[in-house]
């Protein structure tokens, strides 16, 4: 008989008084403490469908975020495409992205996650080279709109 004192209140109760044999005592505490896969795979897609790129940080840790929670799912033998994943990468990509999905959805090639990954970098430093030509651009028209205003007001006073 396994002496009572070395075993919790808690556990007492679960487990019927007769079993003598440690190891069997441990595998019944074991069956009724096993990690429930169905949840955490549901966790880990709902983890998965959620993400979507804010435009914050960098598009490759974006993506490998993704990869790393297929790679869970893989390991509780729930399989998730390369493919699936690219197309699920895609689609939660910003609306900044809108153009590279239909340059994508225009090849006849499928791309690899890696290559994904390549690409979205490089669309990443376009998108941002864009934004700050057009930082520029406002910042010049807007002093130029600035000086005007400001003759305008001038010929106006100088007028009455």
């Amino acid at each position: 008989m396994i002496m009572k004192r070395f075993i919790p209140e808690i556990f007492r109760g679960l487990i019927s008084d007769g079993i003598s044999n440690a190891k069997k005592y441990l595998a019944e505490v074991e069956t009724r403490f096993v990690k429930n896969e169905k949840s955490k795979i549901g966790t880990l897609l709902t983890k998965l469908v959620l993400m979507k790129y804010k435009n914050k940080g960098s598009i490759r840790e974006y993506i490998m975020k993704m990869s790393n929670v297929v790679s869970k799912l893989r390991t509780l033998k729930f399989e998730i495409s390369d493919d699936l994943l690219v197309h699920l990468a895609l689609i939660f990509l910003s609306s900044h992205f809108g153009q590279f999905k239909v340059s994508y959805n225009c090849q006849k090639d499928k791309w690899s996650l890696n290559e994904l990954i390549s690409h979205c970098v490089q669309e990443e430093e376009r998108l941002k080279q864009d934004k700050t030509e057009s930082a520029h651009v406002a910042t010049k028209d807007k002093k130029s709109d600035q000086t005007k205003d400001n003759k305008d007001a001038t010929m106006t006073t100088n007028k009455k």
